[in-house]
């Protein structure tokens, strides 16, 4: 389970790093998958990963949204301040 907990990060990070990857990947997530791993696994395997992969993802936009958020609340506040 720890080594398929690494290859999400790996590939979350991959993904990130590469806008041209990141499509493909929304295209085709199975294919761009095992071609990051390099491994072909059996569809069921590899769907778990895929799954595991897009929660990762969508974990970093929200708490990316959070921030600007944050951010925005903040500055809203700060300009009440004197």
């Amino acid at each position: 389970m720890d080594k398929i907990k690494e290859k999400i990060e790996e590939v979350v990070a991959k993904l990130k790093g590469d806008d041209k990857l990141m499509e493909k990947f929304k295209s085709d997530p199975i294919k761009t998958l095992e071609g990051i791993i390099g491994i072909d696994l059996p569809d069921d395997m590899i769907s778990k990963v895929v799954d595991g992969v897009k929660a990762k993802l969508a974990a970093g936009d929200l708490a990316d949204k959070a921030d600007d958020v944050k951010d925005a609340i903040g500055g809203l506040f700060s300009k009440f301040k004197k």
